[in-house]
């Protein structure tokens, strides 16, 4: 939900779809296929899109949800503005409906959502200028660690979808931006870290020792030294999502990464889809549209990724998979 003063940027823009958005999965298993995320086929025209009224729709912005999350924060004049934003794309829409072809309403609902996405992206711009000015006129930025993230990735169109929960790269990989005391402005890092790694960095940051039972390294080191990881860095990320039943039907499935390689593990609890694989070289295949598990070219690194990824199981004492 944007904020009002951003309700209609990039209103007369036209976004490029990403170009694996009509992906058709051809190399890839059965998780592709039974997920429920893709723009065409499963995004709400009235709960994602705001399409309220939509084919006699009844919900609209007095239901409980939309005042759980926003609007019911709202004062009755900004409330008034947001409607009347709505309001007026929507008969937009409304008007041309009938003579869309399907093509056409899948590219309307992929603006409206990247629309929609962006404008709240600048507000959260807006905030973080605010406290990096407010940082700064108080001289507190040499005593500060600021940290930009997410707890994940999203997908804005690739392989057709969106939201997250896959560990293909649009979803496994994390915006991480930092300002540190002391290093070098615009330093950039290929040490493999993950948002398990934030509690302990902030702990040493405070003279606070790890728990033995907390997983993650500390990435102090790595800020110290500009971005290099020093000699005894993690050689690969293990991801490991088992939320298959809730919304959008993934499947279950834990994997490996080391910055080029990628083994993918796709397990179904309720046993009726058969467990498999995916391998990915992103080296060749930045998209990840080439799951080369069975080329012979790849079986010797295959075997060795399995191998390493049962020992990370081991070592982080998981047993479902």
């Amino acid at each position: 939900m944007p904020s009002l003063r951003y309700l209609d940027l990039y209103e007369d823009v036209e976004f490029p779809m990403p170009e694996t958005f009509y992906d058709d999965y051809a190399t890839r298993g059965a998780a592709t296929s039974e997920q429920r995320m893709r723009i065409d086929e499963h995004m709400s025209m009235i709960y994602d899109l705001k399409l309220y009224g939509y084919e006699g729709s009844t919900h609209n912005y007095d239901s409980p949800r939309m005042n759980e999350y926003a609007m019911g924060t709202m004062t009755d004049e900004e409330r008034e503005r947001w409607i009347e934003a709505y309001n007026k794309k929507n008969e937009d829409f409304f008007a041309k409906q009938a003579t869309m072809t399907h093509e056409e309403l899948v590219k309307w609902k992929y603006q409206r959502y990247v629309k929609d996405y962006l404008r709240v992206i600048k507000s959260v711009d807006d905030s973080v200028g605010e406290i990096l000015d407010y940082l700064e006129a108080n001289d507190l930025m040499d005593n500060t660690m600021v940290v930009y993230t997410s707890d994940q990735g999203f997908y804005m169109g690739e392989h057709g979808w969106f939201d997250k929960r896959f560990m293909y790269e649009q979803s496994f990989r994390t915006p991480l931006v930092v300002y540190y005391p002391g290093v070098k402005p615009g330093s950039k890092s290929e040490a493999l870290v993950q948002n398990l790694d934030f509690g302990p960095t902030f702990l040493d940051i405070a003279g606070v020792k790890q728990p033995e039972n907390m997983y993650g390294k500390s990435m102090v080191p790595v800020l110290k030294k500009n971005g290099v990881a020093p000699k005894n860095w993690k050689d690969v990320l293990y991801y490991h999502f088992y939320d298959h039943t809730a919304e959008h039907n993934v499947l279950r499935h834990d994997g490996i990464f080391d910055s080029r390689y990628k083994l993918i593990h796709f397990y179904d609890e309720t046993g009726v889809i058969p467990s498999y694989e995916e391998f990915y070289d992103l080296e060749s295949d930045p998209n990840e549209l080439n799951n080369v598990i069975d080329s012979p070219e790849y079986a010797k690194l295959v075997a060795q990724f399995k191998d390493r990824l049962s020992k990370k199981r081991t070592e982080i004492g998981v047993t479902e998979f």
